[in-house]
């Protein structure tokens, strides 16, 4: 798998797994979450990339490789392997792909899916709650509700 280290973070913490990962750097580039354009950030959101690269090649040439992964932004993409029985997989899939998850680990678990279907067509059929749907913004949604419940709250 390929994704942001944000998101694999989250997927790293399941339990039942075994997860090997390269080194973290910023040969594999970024994510750009579409919030950013949006806003009008994206020169500086390029701006803190390309720091971030800079200074990891930096610490790279001087030697310091292991410190070197600390400098890199976590929407920077990692490479990994997960290994897991077909219950593990089904709790990660039907977990992480739900709207209210983050996009990138929901494109993670859905790749997941598709990939265990093409091999083991059966295990695949009975993860009956994978969800497939393309909502990006669920969770700002689900922030937005949050924040507006909350609001009362401040004014008393």
């Amino acid at each position: 798998m390929l994704c942001d280290f944000g998101a694999f973070r989250d997927l790293q913490r399941h339990r039942l797994l075994t997860v090997e990962w390269q080194r973290l750097t910023p040969q594999h580039g970024f994510e750009l979450p579409p919030e950013i354009e949006d806003a009008g950030l994206l020169r500086d959101w390029e701006e803190v990339m390309e720091d971030s690269a800079t200074t990891y090649d930096e610490l790279q040439a001087a030697g310091h490789e292991n410190a070197a992964q600390y400098t890199v932004a976590m929407a920077y993409k990692l490479r990994f392997m997960m290994q897991m029985n077909a219950r593990e997989a089904m709790h990660l899939t039907e977990l992480r792909s739900s709207p209210q998850g983050h996009p990138v680990y929901q494109r993670v678990a859905q790749r997941m899916h598709r990939l265990i279907e093409g091999v083991h067509p059966t295990i695949g059929a009975a993860m009956g709650y994978v969800d497939h749907s393309t909502v990006e913004l669920e969770r700002l949604e689900a922030e937005r509700r949050t924040e507006a419940r909350r609001k009362p709250l401040e004014t008393q």
